[in-house]
């Protein structure tokens, strides 16, 4: 079984709890009236079950035989609240059902009509609630209390996809939104991309394998009134959001009643459009863990330099995360690492290529293999016209450097340095811009505190490099991961044979499902293992 970077499906005893069903397909809809219904529900038509179109319930509606909050019922309008109409979300769910035969869809329904994006953000909610006037919008107050008595509709959605990711997996978002507060511009792209960021962190997902659909509003030959916005802001919200996609409303006519809502039969159309694109983004199969990576798959070696630009490669989760970006655009010139870390801003310059553009959050993970425990010196290349740039270093989240960055030019690079204290063997070093504005070449790591020349790594000899081969005598950690990506043990074992049995014989809790078993070794090698248990 020592196969490295390869998946083996085993047979391992039935367990006692089900796991995730990768074929319960689940989609979180939330927004304002178009998506919380607002159609005519067409008798015969809309309200007919489909079998594999199931909702959870959001609300507490007894009368419409949904008495139980986050429990599994029909997908049958009104879905969002007790007594609305047809919403996109109704047809979307039916034609997605209807294309994957083999696949249950589920929709997680939180929206609220009249509502502005901020209802929707868990730092901006109760003060917007508080400055709606009353009386007039003491309906919006009372339709976001449907979801809680605080009106916490974010809370709302993630404690029901909480449940939901017990049963079934998470496979994108539907919103529609944008009539109310359309005059926030593109304070409105980011507020959307912080509710869906917000989202997928509280539920441990990430944006690159839950794709997210926005739709455009009334157009103006159907007497539309806000098309300008969904033509300048919805349509380029895929700009600023990473692995997002914009659903046109083109064509669809209205209610003949507003200028906000759409026709029943225009609702059936709209949902329709949006399963297209959504089959054309969601990943169909069963969502497996693909562990970070070592640039080059060699962790770096400390002492020695390290090339900025190469942070460690992306896995699939929130958990392997090697880089954050404040926006999806890459505003670097390189085609350099544009198959795994597209939207990072690398650019062709120095000494080759350099990590530019950085802003103040942003960070970069590296690898990196230390041979002695002790004070270094570290070197770095930067250049800048901005006196209060800056970056901070931290191993493994503990931080052991403040490092200022100050100067003339872009074009000009120069050293700047800090002593740090480094720990012995494998560990992640991570860079967090503190100061926007300054690009940076490369990290070079001396021994030995004050230091004064930043090629003396050159003349020491850092330890080579060996393929790790897995032997039973060698305790070494292993790694066990959920269908979501989420870690659920972690124990030492002697080789790969003796750590399948222990997942087999002292695991008797863990649920039946597909897991990954993961070791990495001192030298940045992996091996995964993919179990069907």
């Amino acid at each position: 079984m020592n196969i490295r970077f390869a998946s083996l499906i085993l047979a391992l005893p039935l367990l006692l709890q089900a796991a995730p069903d990768p074929n319960f397909h689940i989609y979180i809809a939330y927004g304002q009236s178009n998506m919380a219904g607002a159609g005519d529900i067409r008798n015969g038509i809309d309200n007919v079950e489909h079998p594999r179109y199931k909702m959870f319930a959001t609300t507490e509606c007894a009368r419409l035989g949904r008495p139980t909050l986050y429990e599994i019922y029909p997908a049958i309008p009104p879905m969002f609240h007790c007594g609305e109409g047809l919403s996109v979300a109704d047809w979307f769910g039916r034609a997605m059902a209807d294309a994957l035969p083999a696949v249950t869809v589920g929709i997680i329904p939180v929206a609220v009509g009249g509502t502005k994006i901020e209802l929707f953000d868990k730092d901006k909610y109760t003060q917007y609630l508080n400055s709606l006037p009353l009386p007039n919008d003491q309906y919006l107050i009372d339709w976001a209390k449907d979801y809680g008595s605080d009106g916490n509709a974010h809370a709302r959605i993630v404690e029901t996809a909480k449940k939901a990711m017990e049963v079934g997996v998470i496979k994108g978002f539907i919103f529609h939104q944008g009539e109310s507060g359309s005059m926030n511009g593109n304070n409105w792209q980011a507020e959307v991309k912080k509710t869906r960021d917000d989202i997928l962190e509280a539920l441990g997902l990430s944006s690159d394998t839950v794709p997210f659909l926005a739709g455009g509003l009334e157009e103006q030959d159907a007497g539309g009134c806000c098309w300008s916005f969904s033509r300048n802001n919805i349509k380029t919200l895929p700009n600023v959001m990473d692995n997002t996609y914009f659903v046109s409303s083109e064509g669809l006519s209205g209610n003949g009643k507003d200028s906000f809502h759409f026709s029943s039969a225009s609702y059936e159309e709209f949902g329709k459009r949006y399963a297209d694109e959504m089959l054309k983004h969601i990943k169909l199969g069963p969502v497996v863990l693909v562990p970070r990576t070592p640039y080059g798959n060699k962790a770096s070696e400390i002492p020695g330099k390290i090339e900025a630009e190469n942070f460690d490669i992306p896995g699939t989760g929130s958990e392997n995360k090697t880089y954050n970006d404040s926006d999806s655009e890459n505003r670097g010139k390189s085609t350099y690492r544009a198959d795994d870390a597209s939207s990072a801003d690398l650019y062709d310059k120095a000494t080759g290529v350099i990590l530019g553009y950085n802003q103040e959050g942003e960070w970069f993970e590296y690898s990196v293999n230390i041979k002695e425990a002790g004070d270094y010196t570290m070197f770095a290349s930067v250049a800048t016209d901005n006196s209060t740039s800056g970056f901070s270093l931290s191993i493994d989240g503990g931080t052991i450097a403040e490092v200022p960055t100050s100067g003339t030019s872009f074009d000009s690079y120069n050293l700047v340095q800090a002593n740090v204290t480094l720990p012995e063997g494998e560990h992640i070093l991570r860079m967090t811009v503190t100061g926007s504005w300054f690009d940076i070449d490369y990290f070079t790591f001396v021994k030995g505190k004050d230091a004064t020349d930043p090629e003396a790594y050159k003349t020491q000899e850092p330890e080579s490099f060996t393929a790790l081969k897995l032997v039973n005598n060698a305790e070494t950690t292993f790694f066990l991961f959920d269908l979501q990506g989420k870690q659920v043990a972690r124990f030492n074992a002697h080789g790969m044979d003796s750590a399948i049995r222990i997942v087999q014989e002292g695991m008797g809790n863990l649920r039946q499902g597909v897991y990954l078993l993961r070791h990495k070794g001192p030298a940045g090698i992996q091996q995964n293992i993919v179990y069907k248990k």
